[in-house]
């Protein structure tokens, strides 16, 4: 008879297990990645996180929130032999991680079975990474991103770019091996600037067209060959809105899983208030504008996205997205200039 499932959602490891200090998970994990035998003794006692072509397993809690769903080993067997899958797929698990308790983390993902089996057996649902991140809160959005970014890596790392020759993973799956050339590959990410212009009383916000409906964040782009970032910045401030930016001054960086896993590099710019006139480049943005502080806070108090059928309102990035990050610190600080602080 198939056993219940051991659902693991915000359960820690057992007592006995001690918390340990950064250094020392943070060479945990690095050990794991460069030793084969220590990664596959870690898996049969980690926490593994179940993706069906690239969309997590969520549930949700007692709370009616959602949190990804974190199985045991032998629970991850179980599904895979009731499913009728070879247990041999645990092997294409991708290390992501660790606890505080150095409890190994990993993800798998389970795309060649029925999806709608899987999310029986689990009692979960798998649901597309750009919907999870407006339903996710804490530290879980960062860590499912992490996850989907190396499950899609090694998915699509699987020849030499200068052989043609397969790739190897390690166990880890944190590096891949040309089988003829020797080359080693490591996950890469495409640098990407987010910049929240203002004029000093208002903050400036556009939006794609593939932007959920109502939705506006501070304006983003990649970096060119060669480009430093202030001049990516000041380029597709110009390029977008046609401003010139004059003082910037940095934020914060964030890994992004979209479109194919991105650093963002967040600043704050500002332009002369003489000169605010916008010149929206359409081809790239849908719509740009300029917002009050008021209109700021009123769509920061947006906590879910507007359901299809509700009136026309303004929203932002979810509060885990360097956008939203962004937008709040510039919200903090011109409510504590206008306060006189």
């Amino acid at each position: 008879m198939f056993r219940p499932l051991k659902i693991l959602i915000g359960t820690k490891c057992p007592p006995t297990r001690c918390c340990s200090a950064f250094v020392s998970r943070m060479r945990y994990v690095n050990r794991l990645k460069e030793d084969d035998e220590a990664c596959a003794a870690a898996l049969q006692n980690a926490h593994i996180f179940l993706f069906h072509r690239l969309s997590p397993l969520l549930q949700r809690t007692e709370h009616r929130t959602l949190r990804p769903t974190a199985l045991v080993c032998s629970d991850v067997q179980s599904v895979l032999e009731r499913l009728g899958s070879d247990r041999t797929l645990l092997k294409e698990s991708v290390l992501i991680g660790c606890s505080e308790e150095n409890q190994a983390q990993f993800c798998l993902d389970v795309g060649d079975l029925d999806q709608a089996a899987v999310e029986e057996v689990c009692e979960g649902k798998f649901i597309d990474l750009r919907k999870s991140f407006f339903l996710l809160t804490g530290p879980e959005a960062p860590l499912v991103a992490k996850g989907q970014a190396l499950l899609r890596w090694n998915q699509t790392s699987g020849f030499c770019s200068t052989t043609g020759q397969p790739t190897h993973r390690n166990r880890a799956g944190s590096q891949r091996v040309c089988s003829s050339s020797g080359i080693i590959y490591y996950p890469k990410m495409s640098p990407v600037v987010i910049v929240l212009v203002s004029d000093g009383k208002r903050c400036l916000l556009g939006r794609q067209s593939s932007f959920p409906r109502g939705m506006y964040s501070a304006l983003a782009g990649f970096c060119d060959m060669g480009e430093t970032l202030e001049e990516t910045l000041r380029r597709e401030v110009a390029e977008e809105v046609g401003l010139e930016v004059h003082s910037v001054s940095y934020s914060s960086s964030q890994h992004w899983p979209f479109p194919h896993s991105s650093f963002m590099m967040a600043f704050h710019a500002s332009v002369s208030p003489a000169h605010t006139q916008l010149n929206v480049d359409h081809a790239e943005l849908e719509d740009a504008r300029w917002f009050s502080l008021e209109e700021i806070t009123s769509a920061l108090q947006v906590k879910t996205p507007p359901r299809r059928g509700d009136p026309p309102v303004v929203w932002l990035p979810p509060k885990h997205a360097i956008g939203n990050r962004l937008i709040t610190e510039w919200a903090d600080r011109q409510r504590r200039w206008e306060e006189g602080e």
